[in-house]
């Protein structure tokens, strides 16, 4: 079966009707070519913006001479009511501070220490799924949101101020797209920027909650009282060029970010994973005899036993990357693929349509986890496989996803059968992430069982 995907738009359409097709999905409003093109131009009365597929173009702007290709500020608009002047925002010397200061508590050996925590809000997933029709978004958001909060601040989501948060930022995220129209219009410094009245409440009560838990945990980190996690980690490190730390503003700014990046991508990839399982049985089961490799009492090195599993996700995070498009600026002319490029234009990656690109990839629109065990089938991804960037801005928390998402489908396939709910396929919009239109229901029944309770 093929995995469903939006709607592509076929033929031109203009500038105001594009607005009016992005306010409802990026994905849907962007033309069918750009699943064949290698770079597609796109003018608008204000700039000029253009989608890059080419591998070369790819790895010039992300992996080459990436400090040509700052992050734009367009993205910018969209994300500053709650992700204020964090890592996923700044450029330059702002962001290699910030790198410097958290890129250590995400290092390998890191990970290992944040196992126990992220275990057990597996199992503890897999006590709370209920069985017969599921929202299943619904369940990985609540078991993500449990994962970071545990491995961040060591509060469970039961903790009143992680469900507050959770709560507040699944409003958040249903009203916020990945680019609000302020991106797309000129709007001077003095203007409102058209952000939904939701969108603003929420991030700011969102924030307000997170500058609480940061206060709280550097008056335990001045106390000597505070657990030795991720919080902890970052907000004791010390710049190695300047000596200095994050202030409590600053740390808002990151936890922002970590929880967005931590919470909502994981959820939007174990979601449509626990989707292709259902609707392909044989890989639910191969997945569901490998996770015996988990034992009793799983412990971290058990993970690196999971290699199916391993595929099985990384042909998800093809399919659907839970963060569908990038956005750089060109800080000079340029010349791409013999077309003159203007400084301040606006370059779009887009995972979603490199990951299904028809020149690229064999049967790019298949779930396939087969593929990469085939060195040749899988070869497109050295250069056409971006779910969490590359080069330097690659995302610090790639190894941390990784861990979270094989981890996380071996307990809850070894659990759990999943079966297509009633009903059409799930549709895959954009908001903050790559999100089912209509929510995602799936029939879930617990193994050992015959019927759902």
């Amino acid at each position: 079966m093929i995995p469903p995907k939006p709607p592509a738009r076929e033929g031109r359409t203009s500038f105001w009707r594009y607005l009016r097709l992005f306010r409802k999905d990026i994905l849907s409003a962007q033309p069918a070519r750009l699943y064949r093109a290698w770079m597609a131009e796109f003018r608008t009365p204000f700039f000029r913006s253009y989608l890059c597929n080419d591998p070369t173009l790819v790895r010039l702007v992300l992996s080459d001479r990436p400090g040509d290709f700052p992050k734009s500020d367009r993205v910018r608009e969209g994300l500053a009511p709650l992700l204020g002047n964090s890592v996923f925002v700044t450029n330059g010397e702002v962001w290699t501070r910030q790198r410097r200061l958290i890129d250590p508590a995400f290092e390998g050996g890191r990970l290992r220490d944040t196992f126990p925590a992220m275990l057990a809000a597996g199992e503890a997933a897999v006590e709370r799924m209920p069985e017969g029709d599921v929202e299943v978004e619904e369940q990985m958001s609540h078991l993500t949101a449990d994962i970071i909060f545990r491995t961040l601040f060591s509060i469970p989501i039961e903790h009143r101020t992680a469900a507050e948060v959770f709560r507040l930022f699944r409003e958040h995220q249903r009203t916020q797209p990945i680019l609000n129209l302020g991106a797309l219009l000129p709007l001077p410094a003095w203007l409102p920027r058209l952000h939904r009245r939701t969108t603003v409440a929420t991030a700011a009560r969102i924030r307000q909650l997170i500058t609480e838990l940061t206060q709280e945990r550097a008056a335990l980190i001045a106390e000597g009282r505070a657990p030795d996690d991720l919080a902890t980690k970052i907000m004791t490190a010390r710049d190695p060029v300047d000596g200095n730390g994050f202030d409590t503003a600053e740390m808002v700014d990151q936890v922002a970010i970590f929880f967005l990046a931590g919470h909502e991508t994981s959820a939007s990839a174990l979601s449509w994973a626990l989707l292709m399982l259902a609707l392909h049985p044989e890989v639910q089961e191969r997945v569901a005899a490998e996770s015996v490799a988990l034992g009793e009492t799983p412990g971290f090195s058990a993970v690196a036993g999971l290699r199916y599993t391993r595929d099985v996700f990384r042909e998800v995070l093809r399919l659907y990357p839970p963060v569908p498009m990038m956005v750089r600026e060109t800080t000079r002319p340029e010349r791409f693929r013999d077309r003159d490029v203007p400084v301040r234009s606006q370059v779009v990656l887009s995972p979603w349509h490199l990951h299904r690109h028809e020149r690229l990839w064999d049967d790019p629109d298949s779930f396939d986890p087969d593929r990469w065990q085939d060195a040749a089938r899988k070869a497109p991804a050295r250069e056409a496989y971006i779910p969490f960037s590359a080069g330097p801005r690659v995302c610090t928390g790639a190894g941390f996803a990784m861990l979270e998402g094989v981890l996380m489908l071996a307990l809850l396939v070894r659990a759990f059968r999943f079966a297509p709910g009633l009903g059409p396929l799930p549709t895959p919009v954009a908001h903050l992430t790559v999100r089912s239109r209509d929510g995602m229901v799936l029939r879930v029944l617990r193994r050992g069982d015959s019927t759902p309770k």
